[in-house]
């Protein structure tokens, strides 16, 4: 298995697709407890940093902020 560094510096430009996991193949229990189903999505999603999304490459990073996802959307809609 691969660490977490690994998992995130996989380039999708690079990466080998037939090693990614197809995002709409993942089934959590929607009944389960929500640390349950995010331990459940890391192991079926094996890298949650890089996925298969129908035929695009997804690949996620994350900032270290205290900006919350909230506020980037407010400031968004703001400059619309």
């Amino acid at each position: 298995m691969m660490g977490i560094e690994a998992m995130k510096n996989v380039s999708p430009k690079t990466v080998d697709r037939s090693t990614l996991v197809q995002r709409s193949s993942i089934r959590l229990d929607p009944a389960a407890p929500r640390e349950d189903r995010l331990r459940e999505f890391i192991k079926q999603i094996r890298n949650p940093y890089c996925y298969l999304d129908g035929k695009t490459v997804v690949k996620i990073s994350f900032t270290e902020t205290d900006t919350t996802m909230e506020d980037c959307l407010e400031h968004y809609l703001r400059g619309l």
